[in-house]
């Protein structure tokens, strides 16, 4: 996809990026919410990462950023010394200024809570995380945060059966109300392959249709049942060569990655705009939501979960 730097949106191979983006919005059935309003206007999303960089979609231009809360380095500047937290972030709610709105994110005017977790290297322990968490339950109601993004998940899913401390930290947070969505990982295809904390029974696992829908030979999404004998994922979106922002604006402002990191904000942004509809729904609600509107790929369960999220039949 490197080939030739376009000047107007400093990607690179803007006719293929055109071709992925409008993918993404069509399989999803984005319009839909947009034919309604629906951009996720004021719902509070946490993302648990790797932090953020000043991006203009994100920041500036009345982008949806409000807070940072660095558990690595403990920073008050904005930093992304990694790239995959910014470019989850963009997914859930770049307002795609940058680019004349062809890389906005699925909901751009929601409010942005981002929570360094992990660092350059995309590594963390449990004690970043619980204070992720500990920041997390004290701030909720101040912020209006109802969705907690992690599109993160251990190597090793022998070391994080569903007692492990990782696994009942994040189960707080289900516990407190709010609606956790985390990545199935890609450690897949075999079975057994779902990372932590996507191995809970409360939480909301998302995998990455794109390997499950026959289209691409890629095949790495995490897969269940997990070693608890438990249906993963619970839902799944696309994820092959997601566009977002990059945490580099040179040379580009907008780059593609791969994996059930970008499956899990697209279905996190797509929550935003069902709960700008019907702003009463609890956690439980939506997920059970989830379950009864997934479209149906007609796969097992251990690749699907309840199926395809899209918008027309979410915000009916």
């Amino acid at each position: 996809y490197k080939t030739r730097l376009c000047k107007k949106t400093r990607t690179y191979g803007q006719k293929c990026r055109y071709y992925l983006m409008n993918r993404v919005a069509s399989v999803i059935k984005l319009d839909y919410a947009r034919k309604q309003g629906l951009t996720g206007k004021n719902v509070g999303i946490a993302v648990m990462d790797t932090g953020i960089s000043p991006h203009p979609d994100i920041v500036y231009n009345g982008g949806p950023f409000v807070s940072f809360f660095d558990t690595i380095n403990h920073q008050n500047r904005l930093y992304d010394d990694n790239g995959h937290g910014t470019h989850v972030a963009g997914i859930i709610a770049g307002n795609g200024m940058m680019s004349n709105k062809l890389y906005e994110g699925i909901a751009p005017n929601c409010k942005l809570h981002i929570i360094k977790i992990l660092d350059k290297n995309g590594e963390g322990n449990i004690k970043n995380v619980m204070s992720g968490i500990d920041w997390l339950l004290k701030n909720k109601d101040k912020y209006n945060i109802r969705i907690v993004n992690i599109s993160v998940g251990s190597v090793s899913i022998k070391k994080f059966d569903e007692n492990s401390p990782l696994v009942r930290s994040v189960n707080t947070l289900w516990e407190a109300g709010l609606i956790v969505v985390t990545a199935a990982g890609n450690n897949g295809p075999a079975d057994y392959t779902i990372g932590a904390p996507g191995n809970s029974r409360k939480i909301i696992t998302v995998g990455t249709s794109d390997t499950v829908l026959g289209k691409f030979s890629h095949d790495f999404s995490g897969r269940g049942p997990t070693s608890n004998c438990i249906k993963k994922p619970d839902i799944v979106a696309p994820g092959l060569n997601i566009i977002s922002c990059n945490n580099q604006t040179t040379p580009a402002l907008y780059i593609p990655r791969s994996g059930t990191s970008m499956s899990t904000p697209i279905v996190s942004g797509c929550i935003a705009l069902l709960l700008e509809k019907f702003p009463y729904m609890t956690n439980k609600d939506v997920k059970l939501h989830l379950k009864r509107n997934g479209i149906n790929l007609k796969l097992p369960h251990t690749k699907q979960g309840w199926g395809l999220i899209r918008c027309d039949t979410l915000l009916r």
